[in-house]
This record gives structure tokens, C-alpha cells and sequence, in this order.
């Protein structure tokens, strides 16, 4: 009896990498084992970054309030520590954005934590 592959599933497999690499530069595109791990490095990379950033994110809301409240004669820590104190429940996201975009609204919660 002739020996079975199955070459419709191994062809479907090795296209959908191939599919996946597309854009990438000379053979991580269209050689299979160069394209399979481009992939997976790829992949792990988004998986690491999706997580990353968050933090980088948290750290930018932290430089935007830090400067936000510098004109007022605090920093970043002793206003978040005093609207911590005081029970102010806004998150450094929504802090940021009044920052940016509402400076009265942001004066007001500066003054109320003062």
C-alpha cells in the first residue's frame, strides 16, 4: 500500500504561515522555515508588547500630571499622595486627560487637594 501523507493539510498548514508573513523582506516572507520563525518571534513580540503597554502608558499619565501639577508648587507623588488622602477616587488616565484638556476642571481638583 502507497504511503499516505496527506499533502492537502500540510500544504493549508504551511500556507497559513506564509499568509501570516506577508510584508516582511526577502525570504521571511516566502521560505518556510525562515517564515515560521519570524512568525513565532513575531508573535512573541506583540504577546510581550500587548502588556508592555499598559505600563508605558501608566508611565506617560505619570510625566503629564507630574507636569501638570508643577505650576501649582507640588509633584507628582505629594499630589497623588494627597488625593489619595482626601478619598478622590479618579484614576492617573482621567488625571492626565482633565491635565491636557480641562485645565480649570484639573485647577479644581489641585485646589481641592491643597
Amino acid at each position: 500500500m502507497p504511503r499516505s501523507v496527506n499533502a492537502v493539510a500540510s500544504r493549508r498548514r504551511r500556507k497559513k504561515i506564509l499568509e501570516q508573513t506577508k510584508g516582511n523582506f526577502l525570504g521571511r516572507r516566502n521560505v518556510y522555515t525562515v517564515a515560521k520563525n519570524t512568525l513565532e518571534k513575531g508573535l512573541g513580540y506583540a504577546y510581550r508588547d500587548r502588556k508592555k503597554k499598559k505600563a508605558e502608558f501608566r508611565a506617560l499619565w505619570i510625566q503629564r500630571i507630574n507636569a501638570a501639577v508643577r505650576p501649582y508648587g507640588m509633584s507628582y507623588s505629594e499630589f497623588i499622595g494627597q488625593v489619595n488622602k482626601k478619598g478622590i477616587a479618579i484614576n492617573r488616565k482621567t488625571l492626565a486627560d482633565l491635565a491636557m484638556n480641562e485645565p480649570e476642571a484639573f485647577k479644581k481638583i489641585v485646589d481641592s487637594v491643597k
